[in-house]
C-alpha cells in the first residue's frame, strides 16, 4: 500500500512538472525595430483624427543611412512591414486626390529629393512586392539636411495650411510631404 502511494505521488508529481513546461509561454526578443504611429491633431485628446501612420523605426547602429535607404531604389520607409497611412477624410497628396481609406506608403530616396508613394497594397513586408501598377498617388519633395543626426528613423504631423505636413527624419535627412483636404 505504502509502495502504491508513493509511486502514485511520483507520478503526480511528475505531471505537474511536465503540464507546467507545456503551458509555460515563450515570447520572443523585443524587436530592434519597434513599431510606432502619428497621427493629426497630434493631440490625443482630440479623437477627430484627419490621418494616421503606423511604421517601424529603425536604427542607424554605425551604419550608413544610404546602405539602408538607398539612393534610387523603392524604400518600404522605415523597417518590417511597408507603413499604413490611413485618411479618415478624403485628401490631396500634390494635386492628385486620395480618397479615405489606408494604404501603404514607400519612398525612392534621390540625392536632393524624395519621391513619395502611395499604394494600395496592404500588408506588404518591406518593399519587395512592390507593383508600380498598384500606385495611387506620387509626389517628390525637397530633402533638406539638419545639423542634429537622428538614430531612429522618425515621422510626426504638424499643422499645415489646409492640413497637415508629414515630416519624415533619419540621420540629418529631413522631408516634408503635404497633405492638404
Amino acid at each position: 500500500m505504502k509502495k502504491s502511494t508513493f509511486i502514485t505521488s511520483i507520478t503526480f508529481a511528475f505531471m505537474m512538472l511536465l503540464s507546467a513546461n507545456v503551458n509555460a509561454q515563450k515570447f520572443p526578443n523585443v524587436d530592434k525595430s519597434p513599431m510606432d504611429m502619428a497621427s493629426y491633431p497630434t493631440d490625443y485628446k482630440n479623437a477627430n483624427k484627419l490621418v494616421k501612420i503606423t511604421y517601424s523605426r529603425p536604427q542607424l547602429n554605425g551604419r550608413a543611412l544610404s546602405e539602408l535607404a538607398p539612393t534610387g531604389k523603392v524604400w518600404r520607409t522605415g523597417a518590417n512591414e511597408a507603413p499604413e497611412i490611413t485618411f479618415y477624410t478624403d485628401m490631396n497628396l500634390g494635386k492628385t486626390k486620395i480618397k479615405a481609406g489606408t494604404y501603404s506608403l514607400v519612398t525612392i530616396p534621390g540625392d536632393n529629393e524624395l519621391t513619395v508613394i502611395l499604394s494600395k497594397d496592404l500588408n506588404v513586408w518591406g518593399a519587395y512586392f512592390y507593383k508600380a501598377e498598384n500606385d495611387v498617388a506620387r509626389l517628390t519633395v525637397p530633402l533638406t539636411e539638419a545639423d542634429e543626426s537622428l538614430e531612429s528613423f522618425s515621422m510626426v504631423f504638424t499643422e499645415a495650411t489646409n492640413g497637415a505636413n508629414l515630416n519624415m527624419g533619419w540621420d540629418k535627412m529631413r522631408a516634408a510631404i503635404p497633405f492638404t483636404k
